[in-house]
């Protein structure tokens, strides 16, 4: 019994031999060849329309960048104050998700100034939480009426009694 029939029934076993003997060795290359080659050194450079936020790590623009959502309100203004750390400093990333954070929450006070009431146990997948994690989503509707509960009697608690 010769070797590769031996261990023919393990899959991927033989991807380590010799590269002769492999049918798809000489079709790889690293890097791929372009055909044809591109025509320019770098790209053309996108035209700008919103304000772009800059790494200090990159000494000139991109030549493309997302412009998709530009920043705007609390959010954008961390965002701004963000981009003045290094990428290697915390500050920069800690700041970042806090923006996240708080541009969700303009979102819904856009939502609710405009009249549109969000639908937030849909939007976070509810359903799916409840179909396919039936007791994570009871810990979490559990955690939710506890938290609900201890408002409510603090807020009793303090209200003045008649």
């Amino acid at each position: 019994m010769d070797t590769p029939t031996k261990f023919a029934h393990i899959k991927g076993w033989g991807s380590d031999l010799d590269h002769a003997n492999r049918p798809a060795y000489p079709k790889e290359r690293t890097p791929p060849r372009l055909d044809p080659p591109v025509h320019w050194k770098e790209p053309e450079m996108q035209p700008r329309h919103v304000e772009v936020l800059r790494s200090t790590e990159r000494p000139a623009m991109t030549p493309v960048f997302g412009s998709g959502q530009p920043p705007r309100g609390l959010s954008g203004g961390m965002r701004r104050f963000a981009f003045g750390y290094s990428e290697n400093d915390l500050r920069h990333w800690l700041l970042l998700l806090l923006a996240d954070r708080i541009d969700v929450g303009e979102g819904l006070v856009e939502d609710l100034a405009s009249g549109h009431v969000p639908r937030i146990y849909s939007e976070m997948g509810g359903r799916a939480e409840l179909q396919h994690n039936p007791v994570g989503a009871a810990k979490k509707a559990l955690a939710v009426v506890a938290v609900l509960g201890t408002a409510y009697l603090l807020a009793r608690r303090r209200s003045p009694r008649r």
